[in-house]
């Protein structure tokens, strides 16, 4: 017998790629169903090649029946809506970031820490973290259980794509303004972002780190390990899919970079492009589409003792949120839901 599954935000961007990799991966689902707002009731989604799903009304859905949400909506509409499904039974899977500090939701990353997802049933939530720290702790993983990272510095080049289809849109259109002789005015984000780079993502906080570097920074020690020091420098830059980070790491004992390439290329995930050559390097162009976090110019950080740097480029609606959102339900029906209701 299958699982009933409802995507909540199924119009938005992540919402549509969690519907494609549901039917790639032959998810065993008896019904899935796709939930928006009012205004996309009845629009059609794609669920695989040859099917596709009719919009319903999320104010309206009752979830009573349903086994998993798996939701994609923003942190307001989780708020309102995720309560009302786990009282009606169902375990969701939310890629906000609103229960991901909860110390009663497990923050999960399937290749990293799904022995979290034992305490899944505290409040029948598991949540995605960050698609930045998501790609940077799949890489780190190995090289921690190698050696111990001690320090973290990264700096992310992250794709409009990230702030939603409305920051798609406000590159494709700026770019043709400039393009046609026109002024290229800022609105979703705080500055030109064709042709340029922003320093600035989510809001300033106290300390003058923005939330969106903050959030690397405590996800990163709920996911891999609290002893962890992470500064980060999160950046927008003019690439539609696909992120990319400059990672500089410090262990805690000598690791070589043999040792790491060895490492990172058994482990489950990861993909080491790094020929050394002209080339020999992924970028956001080839990541997209494609379900693995890759590793690049990995080498030594002469400037710390025990110190190693690497580039690391993942599609961030794909692996960042939509696949990992569907691994987690995998994970889930594949023991824990199955032990529960035994």
């Amino acid at each position: 017998m299958g699982y009933r599954v409802a995507v909540m935000g199924a119009t938005g961007n992540v919402g549509r790629e969690i519907l494609e990799i549901l039917a790639e991966r032959a998810f065993p689902a008896d019904e899935v169903v796709a939930l928006a707002s009012e205004r996309s009731v009845g629009k059609e989604v794609s669920y695989g090649d040859s099917k596709t799903l009719k919009v319903l009304k999320l104010e309206d859905f009752d979830f009573k029946g349903i086994d998993l949400v798996l939701s994609s909506a923003g942190a307001s509409i989780s708020k309102m809506y995720v309560p009302r499904a786990t009282a009606a039974g169902a375990v969701v899977i939310d890629n906000t970031s609103l229960f991901r500090m909860d110390p009663d939701v497990p923050l999960v990353v399937p290749e990293v820490n799904e022995e979290a997802l034992a305490d899944y049933s505290k409040k029948n939530i598991v949540a995605n973290p960050n698609c930045s720290t998501m790609q940077m702790v799949v890489a780190l993983k190995p090289l921690h259980d190698l050696a111990r990272i001690r320090r973290v510095v990264v700096s992310t080049y992250q794709s409009v794509s990230g702030a939603g289809k409305a920051g798609m849109d406000e590159l494709f259109n700026q770019t043709r303004d400039i393009y046609m002789n026109n002024f290229a005015t800022p609105d979703l984000f705080t500055k030109q972002i064709a042709f340029n780079v922003i320093p600035h993502i989510d809001v300033f906080m106290e300390d003058g780190s923005t939330k969106e570097e903050w959030k690397m920074m405590v996800e990163t020690k709920k996911i891999l390990d609290p002893k962890i020091l992470v500064s980060a420098t999160c950046v927008r830059v003019p690439v539609f899919v696909g992120h990319a980070e400059s990672v500089n790491l410090e262990f805690e004992s000598p690791i070589s970079v043999e040792e790491a390439r060895e490492a990172l290329q058994d482990s489950l995930g990861v993909v080491v492009v790094d020929d050394r050559e002209d080339g020999g390097y992924v970028t956001p162009k080839e990541s997209t589409g494609e379900d693995a976090v890759f590793v690049s110019r990995l080498r030594e950080d002469p400037t710390v003792e025990n110190g190693l740097a690497m580039w690391i480029v993942s599609d961030n609606l794909r692996k960042g949120a939509a696949l990992n959102t569907v691994q987690i339900a995998e994970a889930l029906i594949g023991g824990y839901l199955q032990r529960k209701a035994a």
